[in-house]
């Protein structure tokens, strides 16, 4: 889509046999088309951490669209933000034609499901994305999310806040620079499903069925999702656990909890995939699951094993083998392991970080990184979510997409690598992954989970094809 077009223009472009991977516009300098020379923003689902996305995008930008499904959080910010056109429908966003030459910049927080549609519409339109975690729904959304980005040169940021942590930015550093030696393992656990899906809500015994409650707007909450009628205790939260619309505990979580490993061991394409889980059904996400991904050797790093423990089996919280859990606890000098964290395994001593995000980290060589920690190479921030902003505005003005750390060239590579052990659950069998090609090369029934198929109506970029 060339900058500024609509939806609409970029469907009839592609009905005339221009298809929809075309030439990418040059990158020129940005146009600063809001008030007192403020980039102008549309933001995209505003309720949850929509509503605090906007709310510090707008510190920096001046809104001027907001769409959301659900009437509630969309009036109230229409309220804060009375000059924004407000929408329920993103379509009709992108079709207005007047509003998308006016905007800049796209913050996506909708459900896990749509945040790639609306992604890639924008950045076909020319448009600078901020996206939350986990960056797409399914494998093949982040390939081609990754593919977005370069093609339309666009900045990009992913809504995964640790990565603005100082002290993750010092230990990503200290880790490249040799600090654990050679880095063989690296465990993650999390204190996630905090939110109702298997056992206790399967195929078997699905939520009861429900009238639409006012000011909710289903069928675009379904979006590329298959057709189902309204179900309590789905929206606004509980989506997460279940497969059409969430992406589980690994979804929600890995971009947090892993990051800084992936980021500091520089990983890509994992090339072996396994998982053991709970029952599996098909309406939402198991119990407890044990996911492994193997990396190869990259340059002077050699091959990296991956562990992500989520859930419960049998009562007790899957978590890294005792010994490691030990080690953990006696390099933080504490008696409890945390809900969450990771402990990175490496030829010269270990790292434990008791934290989600990756913001603090132990080292057993006597190192420590925390808030107060800079980093000497990468750029200070420290400034969390809002810093992240921040950071993406920074890039968009200066024409440098690699200033935005969590931009989707690398987001896509750690969302997909830990998605694909939601395919690994589902299919019930390892695989050995091919990333180049996007394929499960032993385990053709993995396809279906790689790439799902966008609902009539809402295949808006040619995903189908």
């Amino acid at each position: 889509m060339a900058r500024g077009m609509t939806r609409r223009q970029v469907l009839a472009s592609a009905a005339a046999g221009l298809g929809y991977l075309y030439a990418a516009p040059a990158f020129s300098a940005v146009r600063i088309q809001g008030a007192n020379g403020r980039l102008r923003v549309a933001g995209i689902g505003v309720g949850g951490k929509g509503s605090s996305d906007i709310d510090q995008a707008a510190q920096f930008m001046e809104v001027v669209a907001l769409c959301d499904i659900d009437e509630r959080p969309l009036g109230e910010k229409a309220k804060k933000w009375p000059q924004a056109k407000t929408f329920f429908d993103f379509r009709k966003l992108f079709d207005d034609s007047a509003l998308l030459k006016a905007i800049d910049a796209v913050v996506v927080s909708t459900p896990d499901h749509t945040h790639a549609l609306p992604s890639i519409l924008a950045m076909r339109a020319g448009k600078h994305v901020y996206c939350q975690k986990p960056l797409t729904h399914d494998v093949y959304e982040a390939h081609l999310m990754r593919e977005e980005a370069r093609k339309n040169k666009v900045c990009t940021q992913m809504g995964n806040q640790g990565t603005a942590a100082n002290g993750l930015r010092r230990a990503v550093e200290l880790i490249r620079a040799g600090e654990l030696g050679e880095v063989t393992e690296v465990h993650v656990w999390t204190n996630r499903p905090i939110w109702p899906q298997a056992p206790k809500i399967t195929d078997k015994n699905p939520p009861p069925l429900a009238p639409i409650p006012k000011g909710v707007h289903w069928d675009e909450f379904l979006g590329p999702a298959p057709e189902r009628p309204y179900a309590s205790g789905i929206h606004p939260f509980a989506w997460r656990g279940f497969w059409d619309y969430g992406t589980g505990a690994i979804g929600d979580m890995a971009c947090h909890t892993a990051n800084m490993a992936f980021m500091a061991l520089e990983l890509d394409h994992p090339v072996h995939v396994s998982a053991e889980a709970g029952d599996v059904n098909p309406l939402t996400c198991p119990s407890y699951a044990h996911v492994t991904l193997k990396f190869p050797a990259r340059g002077s790093r050699g091959p990296v094993t991956v562990h992500w423990y989520e859930g419960r089996k049998g009562g007790q919280k899957l978590l890294p083998p005792d010994e490691l859990v030990q080690k953990a606890m006696a390099l933080a000098g504490s008696k409890k392991l945390v809900d969450s964290g990771s402990i990175l395994v490496g030829s010269k001593g270990i790292a434990y970080s008791p934290n989600d995000y990756g913001a603090e980290v132990f080292f057993s060589t006597g190192q420590k990184t925390n808030g107060g920690t800079k980093p000497e190479k990468l750029p200070v921030n420290n400034g969390g979510d809002g810093g992240q902003k921040r950071e993406w505005v920074e890039a968009i003005k200066a024409n440098k997409p690699e200033l935005a750390l969590a931009n989707f060239d690398y987001a896509a590579l750690l969302t997909a690598a830990f998605l694909l052990g939601n395919v690994a659950i589902r299919v019930g069998k390892a695989f050995t992954w091919d990333g180049a090609k996007c394929q499960a090369v032993d385990c053709p029934e993995a396809a279906q989970y790689v790439r799902r198929t966008y609902r009539k109506g809402w295949d808006l970029i040619g995903y189908n094809a």
